[in-house]
């Protein structure tokens, strides 16, 4: 269905109460050219009290994905009235409709051919150039007086992100062209963050499978202009969370979705408890490691700092 994308530059991103995947907008029953049906926006969102409604009921609907404004009627197609919807959204504004005839595959020709090649000389050099850094990270943690360890912590957090970028092209599958080297160089590289690789492999995957959906995307979680206007508590918090806390928000995405397996499908659950098993085997092996030759402040320095600093890193 041919649509338009509003900018979600003005969402508020936080993490709001999930509603179920099935959840789409009802829309009202007059077709448009494609044969699809269009919104009738100023019906689009009622909320009841408690805000336990979204939607009008109607005798005729279809769904769509809340992410886009669907055509509108050639009549209204107009910049004022882009400007209106994209005003009652919260948006800056929405843009015009995409061509029908642009697919994924057109957008991929366009790009050269040597983006799709695995370059295993590259890959094994950025495991390389991330393990070093991050060994000299600690010993520079290990040697420096106190006043030179923030900058220790920053070069050793940025190292260990260069773990993270790994893993990620290890779930990709554009590290290597044997898939189990990948699971298992992605397993590793992920360990050092406490971070299980298969849940994040499965999560980030449908991320980009649900890019922008408001329902769907896990990676993106805005805040509906109503709610944030009609809640002062949640306001201020959002004011407040993306200010001074802003560089580790990432910490209650990481906790929230990677290790519950409820989140996950009946055929995901295997490979997940078997990064899980990883994830903790790793922590019960390495943190008292830690603790035992340095101390709980030694954990706190080789470990916890270095840590905030990559999901400072990844907040931005």
């Amino acid at each position: 269905m041919a649509c338009r994308i509003a900018d979600p530059s003005v969402f508020l991103f936080t993490g709001p109460r999930q509603r179920t995947r099935s959840q789409k907008i009802a829309t009202h029953s007059a077709p448009c050219m494609t044969g699809n049906w269009h919104l009738t926006w100023d019906r689009l969102l009622v909320k009841g009290e408690n805000n336990k409604k979204w939607v009008i009921p109607m005798r005729r609907t279809r769904t769509v994905q809340a992410v886009a404004a669907p055509v509108a009627p050639s009549s209204a197609d107009s910049a004022g009235y882009r400007k209106q919807l994209a005003e009652s959204y919260g948006f800056r504004k929405i843009g015009e409709p995409l061509p029908d005839n642009i697919t994924l595959k057109d957008v991929m020709d366009t790009l050269p051919k040597k983006v799709f090649e695995i370059d295993d000389m590259k890959a094994w050099k950025s495991v390389l150039v991330s393990v070093t850094s991050y060994a000299f990270g600690l010993f520079m943690i290990s040697k420096a007086p106190w006043y030179l360890l923030p900058f220790a912590w920053a070069w050793t957090g940025t190292a260990v992100t260069g773990f993270f970028v790994i893993g990620h092209d290890c779930a990709h599958k554009s590290f290597s062209r044997n898939k189990l080297v990948e699971d298992i160089v992605g397993t590793l590289a992920f360990l050092p963050l406490i971070y299980p690789y298969e849940p994040w492999r499965f999560k980030h995957d449908r991320h980009h499978a649900k890019t922008n959906m408001l329902e769907e995307d896990t990676a993106w979680h805005p805040v509906w202009k109503a709610e944030f206007d009609s809640s002062p508590i949640l306001r201020k918090a959002i004011i407040f969370g993306y200010g001074p806390f802003r560089p580790w928000m990432s910490i209650g995405h990481w906790l929230i979705w990677h290790f519950d397996l409820k989140k996950f499908r009946s055929n995901e659950t295997q490979r997940v408890k078997i990064s899980l098993a990883c994830v903790f085997g790793f922590m019960a092996v390495g943190w008292p490691l830690i603790i035992y030759k340095a101390g709980i402040m030694g954990w706190i320095k080789f470990w916890l700092m270095p840590w905030l600093g990559y999901h400072f890193w990844v907040c931005y």
